[in-house]
């Protein structure tokens, strides 16, 4: 028996998040790692063990995870259990106990919830019937975004949460946080003294956080109906990556230390001026020469629906660091490119030296380029002069790209799994994190207004350029 060995319990394993996402991230730990992992797949579809490990071999192959290995495992470590609709989890805590004893695990489980958010309650509520909340090992729960529709539901959720699991067994997965350079923000900042001298109102014009989707909703309308881009991605992937570019220095680099310190930086936050928001909705347009229907034309959305599929919000941080530094989160569907990117723009010069007139310095700013996806890297913009006689300057990019210098970048989801094996909630969000996020957007899902309309395959409506205030012509990232 390994000390290491565990149980990972999928429920809601026949959904799509099991067999793109999760599956092949496991496979990964196990072949690349040598992790010991036993799954046990639960779902209510009236499925045999037989046919869910021949579904699995082939989610595998079509993630490149094909050959006798994965079939191999498949075959002795994947194992399926039907899970009634309306009862109780007691037949799944005799297949656990069964399964332990099959393979010589030391009583290490892992639950993770791959089920629509709706149901979280009542799984988490199964599972402390069941008495799976205590095991001979460890027992860890994850919990899948989105945490709760709004404050009250977030807290409700919680309470829920901490009735049956202890906060230090509890993992809230937020797959951007996943990421390589999501992860090395902090090294960014805090192992390179020439950035975090300059990580300041002194020195920082503004902040820019974008994270574009190029596809529409797909097949996803009726989810994304009842989401919309508030819920979807401002109240988790964007206000996360915003905690850690503006957390101060954490004392120790450990968990909780590197969160109080991401729950100080929500607390800061203003409460959000509705003028500073601007919403929208993608009409009939064209993204990478292909055309794309209107949002309301898509499977499952209300042909009236007033749903934001785009968001730009300007937040205000009440703190010694940034007083006066707006942070401006923008995201949308349907948008020009793809991307994820945090820019920074850094001060102009407090005096115009190489040009004749004052302003045509207005753009001579410096700014840097966080790239999350694709292509992750970072690009500092600096000033050059151009040779010859002319005394012009050029912008020039300061380039670093992860592919590059390290080739292959793990997924998010390979990353946040080994964590929650090693018990490591750094990159995991804990409950006050949650109602702190939810206590700033509250009041705006609840009365979003109108959204602007946008055409598919544009930056999103005009008027969220009107955020970045009369000197600001362009958003940063567009200008790349």
């Amino acid at each position: 028996m390994s000390r290491n060995s565990h149980l990972f319990v999928v429920l809601g394993a026949t959904g799509d998040l099991f067999s793109r996402k999760l599956l092949p991230a496991i496979f990964s730990l196990v072949v690349d790692h040598q992790a010991e992992i036993t799954v046990l797949g639960a779902a209510t579809s009236d499925l045999d063990e037989a046919t869910f490990q021949a579904a699995s071999r082939s989610d595998l192959a079509a993630a490149g995870k094909s050959g006798a290995d994965s079939e191999k495992w498949c075959d002795h470590f994947l194992h399926y259990e039907k899970i009634p609709t309306d009862g109780d989890y007691s037949n799944l805590a005799q297949r656990i106990q069964q399964l332990e004893q099959q393979h010589d695990l030391a009583g290490n489980r892992i639950f993770y919830l791959a089920l629509p958010p709706r149901v979280f309650p009542v799984a988490i509520q199964r599972l402390g019937q069941a008495g799976l909340t205590r095991s001979p090992g460890w027992t860890r729960l994850v919990i899948e975004k989105p945490f709760g529709r709004d404050l009250q539901s977030a807290r409700r959720l919680n309470s829920i949460v901490h009735r049956n699991f202890d906060e230090s067994q509890v993992y809230r997965i937020d797959h951007y946080l996943g990421k390589e350079t999501v992860q090395n923000l902090l090294v960014f900042r805090f192992s390179n003294p020439i950035f975090e001298a300059s990580w300041n109102r002194d020195r920082i014009d503004r902040v820019e956080i974008t994270v574009a989707e190029s596809l529409g909703v797909g097949e996803r309308g009726g989810y994304y109906d009842r989401a919309g881009a508030l819920r979807d991605m401002i109240q988790n992937h964007l206000t996360q990556i915003l905690t850690l570019v503006a957390m101060e220095t954490p004392v120790v680099f450990e968990a909780d230390a590197i969160r109080d310190e991401k729950v100080k930086v929500l607390r800061s936050i203003r409460e959000i001026n509705p003028d500073h928001v601007v919403l929208g909705q993608y009409t009939a347009g064209r993204v990478d020469d292909e055309p794309m229907p209107a949002y309301v034309d898509a499977p499952d959305v209300a042909g009236d629906s007033q749903t934001p599929t785009f968001a730009a919000i300007r937040l205000e941080l009440d703190s010694w660091r940034w007083q006066g530094v707006p942070f401006y989160l923008r995201t949308g569907k349907a948008m020009k490119e793809r991307t994820t990117q945090i820019a920074v723009t850094f001060r102009r010069p407090p005096v115009c030296i190489f040009h004749g007139r004052a302003d045509s310095c207005i753009d001579q700013s410096d700014v840097l380029f966080l790239t999350l996806q694709p292509d992750e890297g970072f690009s500092l913009e600096i000033e050059v002069k151009e040779p010859g006689e002319s005394g012009r300057l050029r912008t020039i990019p300061l380039r670093f790209s992860y592919s590059e210098a390290f080739g292959d970048i793990p997924e998010a989801y390979e990353t946040l799994l080994a964590d929650v094996m090693e018990g490591d909630q750094t990159l995991f969000v804990r409950s006050d994190e949650v109602e702190e996020a939810w206590r700033l957007y509250t009041p705006l899902v609840d009365t979003p207004g109108e959204p602007h309309p946008y055409p598919a395959g544009s930056w999103g409506p005009e008027a969220a350029l009107d955020l970045l205030g009369p000197d600001v012509t362009n958003w940063a990232t567009e200008l790349l």
